[in-house]
């Protein structure tokens, strides 16, 4: 298994030779770093702390929850994430500190020789910091309780190519130690603008979510392109595509064994499991009068001979009913995306939704009563529901961000969903992208974000819940 590869990477460092030596340490199980450090201060023209940090060189994206563990003695102590041109203690550097007493900055040095500048931000305690390099340019963004990540600051500094990245903490009291943890740690290497993320896909990270507790796990890492994951109904396994194929990842050992799927061998990541647990459904490019388009099958979940369901094209199945005897999904007929319907066995399908522009992502709720899906007809990209026969059609969501695929949880209580930033175009679903996953109580009551990552096309397209409603899997990408 090779889950902890690039969190064991990081290496811990005393800057300024503080009097009180710092350490860390990396709970393989959670994930989270709990450092313990001191430091007369970092400002002015010299800094003492202790930090846990990677050499990265180019362009990256550094994010982590942290927050302080104890009262602390001074409120001026500082935990965050900096970007450092070198160990001295006078370093170029930038960072997003966040302070004992809750006060937030992105503090920098712009010379070896110069003093410490910052930048304040109006929110206070972010339990949430994000710090990107993008050539020259270094930035801040924060979030506070699962809120939209906000920019506090965009600064040039000259760094060179090469930089220490990390978490630090400093004491502001060269007599004591004060403690942190740090979770969802996570580096992320985001594509060239030369790139062509389809003839170049990413490397990929398997992770899963506990939606109480906000904690993310990287279960798998590979240099393979995967997306989609589906997570069994009895919680043991994942499913997800990669170059065509269908794979099943085994939870308590990470073992991968691809999926017989016969003659499907260019599935995408529009595939799913039977409310029984007994079928998948899938959606294989398939060759009609003399084009290849998407075409919807079903196969037993542990492999075989799939069998057609949809004759027309292309099709992208997108959910089951719960008495499994339905599939819905996304289809273009005559030039407009829209929602159908279909028995199992195939046959006639029935058009659900007729607005212009792109409905898609249909899912049905457990109860069976309505069936989600993502609209453009608002102007933006907006969850919507309606009646399994089509009636009743209501947005859900309203707001700014561009939202797709709305899983509804097996209990009924959530919803989960992956947003876009507003200047992504409403109608695409690009990869490469920051993005968000976003939590909703099923009665519609706010919308609370609780993953930022790195993704997009692949990321969550199809139900990823865990059967008991606590856990969420999801594919990340990094260059």
């Amino acid at each position: 298994m090779t889950a902890q590869i690039s969190l064991e990477k990081f290496s811990g460092i005393n800057i300024g030779n503080p009097k009180l030596k710092g350490s860390f340490e990396l709970n393989n199980e959670t994930q989270q770093f709990t450092l313990t450090g001191a430091g007369y201060n970092m400002w002015f023209d010299r800094d003492e702390f202790y930090m846990v940090y990677q050499k990265i060189t180019g362009n990256f994206i550094f994010s982590a929850n942290l927050k302080f563990i104890g009262k602390g003695v001074e409120v001026h102590r500082k935990i965050g994430l900096m970007i450092r041109n070198s160990t001295k203690d006078n370093a170029i550097y930038m960072d997003g500190a966040v302070h004992g007493d809750g006060l937030t900055s992105l503090q920098y040095r712009e010379t070896e020789e110069g003093q410490t500048s910052g930048i304040k931000s109006e929110i206070k305690a972010p339990d949430f910091i994000q710090v990107e390099r993008n050539g020259d340019r270094f930035i801040l963004r924060v979030s506070q309780d699962g809120q939209p990540l906000k920019e506090i600051g965009n600064i040039k500094l000259d760094m060179g190519s090469t930089v220490l990245t990390g978490m630090f903490i400093c004491s502001h009291n060269a007599g004591v130690t004060e403690k942190a943890v740090f979770s969802n740690v996570r580096i992320e290497i985001p594509a060239a603008e030369n790139i062509n993320a389809y003839k170049t896909p990413a490397k990929s990270r398997l992770e899963i979510i506990n939606i109480e507790t906000g904690n993310r796990k990287i279960v798998y890492e590979t240099d393979e392109h995967i997306e989609a994951p589906n997570w069994s109904r009895n919680g043991e396994y994942l499913i997800y595509n990669s170059k065509g194929k269908l794979y099943k990842f085994t939870l308590d050992n990470a073992d991968v064994s691809e999926i017989n799927t016969g003659f499907a061998t260019h599935n995408n990541n529009d595939h799913g499991i039977s409310f029984d647990g007994k079928t998948i459904a899938i959606s294989n490019l398939t060759e009609v009068n003399g084009k290849k388009i998407s075409i919807i099958y079903t196969v037993p979940v542990e492999g075989g001979i799939p069998a057609r369901v949809t004759e027309k094209g292309p099709s992208y199945w997108h959910g089951w009913s719960p008495d499994d005897k339905w599939l819905t999904y996304c289809a273009e007929r005559n030039g407009n995306y829209d929602v159908y319907k279909i028995k199992r066995t195939g046959g006639k399908e029935i058009r659900l939704t007729t607005a212009e522009g792109l409905d898609d992502g249909p899912e049905y709720s457990p109860d069976g009563k309505h069936i989600y899906f993502n609209s453009v007809r608002s102007g933006n990209m907006q969850i919507w529901r309606m009646k399994p026969d089509g009636s009743e059609q209501e947005q859900v969501t309203t707001d700014n961000f561009q939202s797709w695929f709305a899983h509804p949880s097996p209990d009924g209580k959530w919803l989960i969903m992956i947003s876009y930033l507003p200047d992504v175009p409403a109608g695409s679903h690009p990869p490469n992208k920051r993005v968000m996953l976003r939590l909703m109580p099923a009665d519609r009551d706010t919308v609370k974000t609780i993953a930022f990552l790195y993704g997009g096309q692949g990321t969550i397209n199809v139900p990823s819940w865990s059967p008991d409603s606590k856990n969420v899997a999801f594919v990340t990408y990094t260059y």
